[in-house]
């Protein structure tokens, strides 16, 4: 992780940013010592956000076979 004063931090942000994008997390110190880590924020997405799968049969096959197995009598 590299590491620049405020002054550069500022003179320099926009390329600090795509730093922070390409190693993961950049710290900028103030002259007090303070620290403060630029890292990018990794978007949200649902677990349940996957791709489809093409299966080859139509929706109306799908629930045909849905409806055939909830009509089945198990013993």
């Amino acid at each position: 992780m590299r590491e620049y004063s405020f002054t550069e931090a500022r003179q320099h942000f926009a390329s600090i940013l795509e730093e922070a994008k390409k190693e993961g997390v950049v710290c900028v110190k103030k002259r007090d010592g303070e620290a403060f880590y630029i890292k990018p924020v990794t978007p949200k997405q649902s677990p349940l956000d996957v791709e489809g799968v093409d299966l080859g049969i139509t929706s109306s096959e799908i629930v045909d076979a849905i409806r055939e197995g909830r009509e089945r009598k198990y013993s």
